[in-house]
């Protein structure tokens, strides 16, 4: 297994991160038509629909990919549309959603009984200031409760990501488009409940060409090729290659965020991401760091 990426994959995993990380600067136009919970079922239903009736189940229980359908449609999408719907900017919540990379140690931790390092913990402080950064210049677009949903959301992605890798070698394409089958049912309910019929019926009555383009984007753009392509380069080169790749997700997000949306980069925005995207290249970056460093001594 190659331990860099070749020159044609890099640019894909750019392009992917691209997509990923421009994701956000489109949701707020669609969320000015639909509902968040009822633009979160669609994305999964043209997840689900109609490559269900082409692409084979996985080989893996139904309860975990219900599990993953549920973690990732309702608590990462469906709170993070929530979030976005006035409660925090494109640009941050592509930066804060990030903190899945924390999470998803400590859930290691709880369920794995894995040890957390002495560089993960002053990883997660930096990250942690620079939430505390943001917390205190909240107001305007982004609010603390907008944060908080974006960290729980954080962590309903961690529980997914802990929950694909106990389904074992399974096709990802499959897996993605199976577990789509699970998201939608509940997230329609909470619809439902929480935004109502007439809503529902105005959303999808008002929504115009571009509202369906961001729709179709969120569901094959970001969905299913987002997913394949990382899963595809997931199998093809070691994680500590591929994983630090993320790190240019919210790069994307902010810079789009602010020459599309017009969104300011203010002294402490870009602290606040300093430190989180340091605390997060510290967390990826540092055992490769540290292991290419001894085997340098080993030589010498």
């Amino acid at each position: 297994m190659p331990s860099s990426l070749s020159p044609r994959h890099f640019l894909l995993a750019i392009a992917l991160t691209a997509v990923w990380g421009s994701n956000f600067v489109v949701v707020p136009y669609a969320l000015e038509h639909i509902p968040p919970l009822l633009f979160a079922t669609l994305r999964f239903a043209l997840a689900l629909v109609p490559a269900m009736f082409f692409i084979a189940r996985p080989a893996c229980s139904w309860r975990n990919l219900g599990l993953y359908g549920v973690l990732i449609g309702v608590g990462q999408f469906g709170l993070l549309y929530i979030a976005m719907k006035g409660h925090i900017s494109p640009g941050l919540a592509s930066l804060v959603v990030q903190t899945q990379v924390f999470f998803t140690v400590g859930l290691s931790v709880l369920i794995r009984g894995e040890r957390v390092r002495g560089y993960q913990w002053g990883a997660l402080l930096l990250a942690a200031a620079g939430l505390g950064v943001i917390l205190t210049h909240t107001g305007g677009v982004t609010t603390p409760l907008g944060v908080a949903l974006m960290l729980v959301a954080a962590a309903c992605w961690a529980g997914g990501n802990i929950t694909a890798t106990q389904a074992g070698p399974v096709n990802i394409l499959s897996y993605v488009v199976w577990a789509s089958a699970f998201a939608v049912p509940p997230l329609f309910l909470l619809s439902l409940v929480f935004e109502g019929w007439d809503a529902i019926s105005t959303g999808v009555r008002d929504a115009d060409a571009g509202t369906w383009l961001v729709v179709g984007w969120q569901a094959w753009g970001n969905t299913l090729f987002g997913y394949v392509t990382w899963g595809w380069l997931l199998a093809r080169y070691p994680a500590a290659t591929v994983a630090p790749m993320a790190l240019l997700v919210p790069v994307f997000g902010m810079s789009s965020s602010a020459l599309l949306l017009g969104e300011p980069l203010p002294a402490w925005k870009l602290v606040a991401a300093l430190l989180i995207m340091l605390g997060l290249t510290i967390n990826l970056l540092w055992p490769k760091w540290r292991g290419g460093k001894s085997t340098a001594g080993d030589r010498g």
